[in-house]
């Protein structure tokens, strides 16, 4: 491609709201378009990379059995409502109506729709296994969009859908993908970690993220120094950090904390450890009766060490509080309690609550917790003896570095990352709802096993240069490029001889299918060299006159600190042993 027939638009600065390093290059390389909050037009330049990354995606799904069709964006509510997901979804699903007054959703996801094609087109088992994918662009109502793609509210999503007749077919197909995923960001050049994870609002009972490593990312990702243990921090299992509990060696006393309303001022005070301090966390659980009236809501009092933090995705398995627990008001505190938050504790309560105890705090002895008295804690508590054995103990913390491994193997470590791709087994969790069913052997209606698979198309161009950028723009991968080598004439508009080395080095590079850009533009060196450097080309040919006349020019890798001299007749060669070989191809 010349670039006086494409179409480069950089900027020296980014817009003040750009907030993540991804945004701002992209925006200043000219690759997206804010047009409203969370939506973007993608530019020339930036729609080249999304179909380099569909390209590979499309190629990874194709040999892996997977068949590609095409769902609409905008679907019938009915659907939705058949599973559940119309009510349950929150307000992040986009409801819209059509001039009938028709409900209809703008798609975040396509569980639906898919399982309506299946139980319509899928009759016997002879059919299975089937897997069925399309690359769609999606809707969320993010409350606040922000970090340009990769938190968006319109974003591409590629999606695909499994359908088998029993579980283990599910769980071979969900090896079949998870493989297909590991070469795809593979092929990325993407440095990534396969993670288990929370299912969240998709459901199911098996899933792992692939996360981008980038210190910028969203997602804490816990991993075991001596294992190949990974899970998302929601996931991660906490072991109990005590082996068993201790036998009591102080007395129960009640102490003055005056102002020492966090575990953090309470242990300064009394000069004890964070470690023997013990966090109250009150919640509560909505209640009706029969008829559907609102009964008081039932409180439960979390308790976690003082160094710990509350995990809520971990909360929402513990029996009784999955049901939808939220974060107990003031006056339901104060009336259970008989104190405000700050002070509370399992010890002189007002009203009956239930207790869960993180797996550590139920192995403490002689740990500190509040007195359900303003400025008063207790010191010397112990189980058993000065307060009941806890009702529940369950894990409900975040590991922290330093954790044993839960499989036993190392400690765990923590890094940042970038979700970019997830897969579910789901089991029959929308096949039931929505009553799609095949005909075994016997011929006996049996419903079908599924699994979904999603990878941010859009997302993984944020992600990709979170983890390669410089000062000078964004670094990307050979294969994510939207051009993989850049060609910069020196004087081009007053060289013959550059004009015509330049000119040749092109066609022989686009002849041998390497995606080239000739920087025809006659810009001044600096202004030049800076936008190839801010679009983030993979490799870099510098040809001037006073180089031709020494028979050389220039190479530099986009990562590389200084260019090298290479000899005219070499460059093509040179390059390629650069490239990687489908570049070089």
């Amino acid at each position: 491609m010349r670039a006086t027939r494409f179409f480069i638009s950089t900027q020296k600065d980014a817009p003040a709201d750009a907030d993540v390093v991804s945004q701002q290059l992209m925006l200043r390389a000219g690759m997206i378009k804010k047009l409203a909050s969370g939506i973007y037009n993608y530019m020339p330049m930036g729609l080249r990379v999304i179909k380099k990354v569909e390209g590979i995606i499309r190629e990874e799904m194709n040999a892996s059995g997977a068949i590609e069709l095409l769902m609409p964006v905008v679907q019938p509510a009915e659907l939705w409502m058949e599973t559940g997901r119309w009510q349950k979804y929150g307000p992040e699903l986009m409801r819209i109506k059509d001039r009938h007054e028709r409900d209809f959703i703008v798609q975040p996801t396509s569980e639906e729709a898919i399982t309506d094609i299946a139980r319509q087109e899928i009759r016997s088992y002879r059919q299975l296994p089937l897997n069925f994918y399309h690359i769609q662009t999606k809707f969320r109502d993010e409350r606040r969009p922000r970090f340009g793609l990769m938190r968006g509210r319109e974003f591409t999503m590629k999606d695909a859908y499994s359908f088998d007749r029993d579980q283990a077919g599910a769980l071979k197909s969900y090896d079949n993908m998870y493989a297909a995923y590991q070469r795809i960001f593979t092929r990325l050049g993407l440095k990534f970690r396969a993670v288990n994870a929370d299912t969240g609002a998709i459901g199911g009972s098996r899933s792992h993220e692939f996360q981008v490593i980038a210190d910028t990312g969203e997602d804490a990702i816990a991993y075991s120094t001596g294992s190949d243990f990974a899970a998302n921090i929601e996931l991660a299992e906490a072991v109990s950090l005590i082996a068993s509990r201790a036998a009591p060696t102080l007395a129960k006393a009640k102490v003055p904390t005056p102002g020492a309303s966090k575990c953090e001022d309470v242990a300064a005070l009394l000069k004890l450890p964070l470690s023997q301090t013990v966090k109250s966390v009150v919640l509560a659980v909505d209640q009706t009766d029969e008829q559907g009236n609102t009964l008081p809501a039932q409180v439960w009092l979390v308790l976690i060490r003082g160094d710990h933090e509350l995990n809520e995705v971990k909360v929402n398995k513990v029996p009784g509080l999955g049901k939808g627990f939220r974060f107990a008001t003031e006056s339901e505190i104060v009336g259970h309690f008989g104190c405000k938050p700050g002070y509370l504790g399992p010890i002189g309560l007002q009203k009956p609550v239930k207790i869960v105890a993180d797996r550590t705090v139920a192995n403490m002895s002689d740990f500190v917790s509040g007195a359900n008295e303003p400025d008063f804690h207790f010191m010397g508590l112990n189980w058993g003896r000065d307060l009941p054995e806890p009702d529940i103990i369950a894990d409900v913390r975040n590991v922290v570095v330093g954790d044993p491994s839960p499989d036993g193997k190392g400690t765990i470590a923590i890094q940042r990352g970038i979700e970019v791709g997830h897969v579910f087994y789901l089991g029959t969790v929308y096949s039931a709802p929505m009553k799609a069913t095949f005909l075994d052997e016997n011929g006996k209606p049996q419903l079908l096993e599924m699994g979904c698979y999603g990878i941010g198309v859009t997302r993984l161009l944020g992600a990709a240069i979170e983890q390669n950028h410089d000062e000078r723009g964004i670094i990307w991968p050979d294969a994510m490029a939207p051009f993989t080598v850049a060609i910069a004439p020196i004087g081009y508009g007053k060289s013959e001889a550059v004009r015509t080395a330049a000119h040749a080095l092109y066609d022989e590079l686009h002849e041998a299918g390497v995606d080239v850009l000739l920087d025809d533009r006659d810009e001044r060196p600096g202004v030049m060299l800076a936008d190839l450097e801010l679009i983030g080309i993979p490799h870099r040919v510098v040809i001037g006159d006073r180089g031709l006349k020494e028979g050389n020019v220039e190479y530099q890798g986009r990562r590389d600190a200084a260019a090298a001299v290479v000899k005219h007749t070499d460059i093509v060669a040179h390059l390629k042993e650069r490239l990687s070989p489908r570049q070089a191809a």
